[in-house]
Parts: C-alpha cells; sequence; structure tokens
C-alpha cells in the first residue's frame, strides 16, 4: 500500500510539475471553477499525503512501516537467526529512507504550483 501511495503521490506531483512544460508547447486553459477546484480540492490531499508519509516513513519503531520500525524487526529477526527474513528487512528499510527525497521533491513542486497559479484570497 505505501509503494502505491507514494507512487501516486509522486505521478501527481510529475504531472504538476510538467504543466509549465506542457503549457509551453501549447496552452492548458482551465474554467475559473476548474482552477478552483483543483487548488481547493486537490492541492490540499497530495500536500496532505505527502506530509502522512514523511511523518509515517520517520516514525520511531512503534509506527508500522517506519524505516526504524523496519530497523527493529530486523535486527528481532537476526537475533532468532533469520538472516534472510532480516536482509530483506533491512532492504526495505533501506529503499523507504530513500523515499524521502523524493518526497521532499514533490511537496517542493506542490507548494510551487500553489504559489504560482491559487490565489490566497478565494
Amino acid at each position: 500500500m505505501l509503494k502505491h501511495t507514494i507512487a501516486v503521490c509522486l505521478t501527481a506531483a510529475g504531472l504538476v510539475a510538467l504543466a509549465p512544460a506542457a503549457s509551453a508547447q501549447a496552452p492548458i486553459t482551465l474554467s475559473p471553477e476548474e482552477s478552483q477546484t483543483l487548488c481547493a480540492e486537490w492541492l490540499p490531499k497530495l500536500t496532505q499525503r505527502t506530509a502522512k508519509l514523511t511523518e509515517r516513513i520517520n516514525g520511531g519503531p512503534e509506527v508500522r512501516g517506519s524505516v526504524a520500525n523496519l530497523k527493529a524487526r530486523a535486527e528481532g529477526q537476526r537475533k532468532k537467526g533469520h538472516n534472510d527474513t532480516a536482509d530483506r528487512l533491512q532492504k526495505r528499510a533501506d529503499k523507504r529512507s530513500g523515499r524521502l527525497p523524493e518526497l521532499t521533491a514533490a511537496k517542493q513542486k506542490l507548494d510551487a504550483f500553489a504559489a504560482a497559479h491559487c490565489k490566497a484570497g478565494k
């Protein structure tokens, strides 16, 4: 589920990032209602999703799916002599911590889009 959520978030951030590039080729026009919907509904949801994923990844050992949780589970498996499982969990922890820069970049792109295209006084 985490992979799916990250993929959706990054895809949405990629679409937001590509919007200026696409507008250089052909202008994309949105009605005021569509623009308002994008700024009022989609951007907050994507921003919240990015924040929740970042919080989960950075969570402590008690937070299911966090890097610390995966490392603690790997250590527990290693103590039991299950080295293959421990190695798999450690690889998952490493891969998950590598997602943080992607999430940070997605948040920055969402914030930049909101600042450029969403009016504060709606």
